[in-house]
């Protein structure tokens, strides 16, 4: 078990991290869901309701949403894309290890490797391809999340509920997604070009702290 720890440990605290920040949100949004409710009008809910409500599939997915497209975007452009001095970035001296092809003779190698073909083409790519469907699948949901709240919002102030296809073109349902879009994609310059300039002793995303600015990779 100590052995299993230390070599996931990495994994583990976020997880930890996550799952205590997840409760947090259902414990302070259902106060926040019901005081919005009762000064409409309407009545609270209990915790079972409200995990069911547009307000928290909404509020959930909104932000998983933007995290997902942040890295499978940032996965797929450092393929091609580099900043000189960046910790982030490949080299500018040629191919490097991630670029090689990959051999069915290498011992360990995934059984995709050794199976090849589809199978193969597929592996090369599924960081990528995982990253963007969790990312579509996250923006569908905050999508029908936050159409379900806004026709809640509708029904407490005694307005007609509005179709998919009318909220699509809505300007809440952008807002929300773009709010948290720019964030990310703040997020991702920052430590670009930050890990040019400075330096965290240990870190496998800084470069070493002797290293040169103009230094590219980790």
């Amino acid at each position: 078990m100590k052995k299993f720890l230390y070599q996931n440990s990495l994994s583990i605290v976020f997880m930890l991290l996550f799952t205590g920040a997840f409760f947090g949100q259902i414990f302070f949004g259902i106060q926040e869901y019901n005081k919005e409710l009762i000064e409409n009008g309407g009545h609270a809910v209990t915790m079972s309701n409200y995990l069911t409500t547009g307000h928290f599939i909404e509020s959930t997915f909104e932000n998983w949403e933007s995290e997902f497209l942040q890295m499978a975007l940032f996965v797929w452009l450092t393929i091609f894309l580099k900043q000189k001095g960046s910790s982030e970035s490949k080299g500018f001296d040629g191919d490097e290890e991630v670029d090689r092809e990959p051999s069915a003779e290498r011992k360990g190698a995934p059984w995709p490797v050794k199976k090849g073909g589809i199978w193969l083409w597929f592996y090369k790519n599924s960081l990528t391809i995982i990253l963007f469907i969790l990312f579509f699948a996250s923006f569908g949901l905050h999508f029908y999340g936050s159409f379900k709240d806004e026709n809640t919002v509708n029904m407490l102030k005694g307005n007609s509920p509005i179709s998919l296809a009318e909220y699509w073109g809505e300007s809440r349902f952008w807002f929300e997604s773009f709010q948290n879009w720019q964030s990310e994609f703040l997020s991702v310059f920052a430590i670009i070009v930050l890990s040019i300039f400075l330096r965290q002793k240990g870190s496998s995303q800084s470069k070493p702290v002797d290293a040169p600015h103009s230094e590219t990779g980790e």
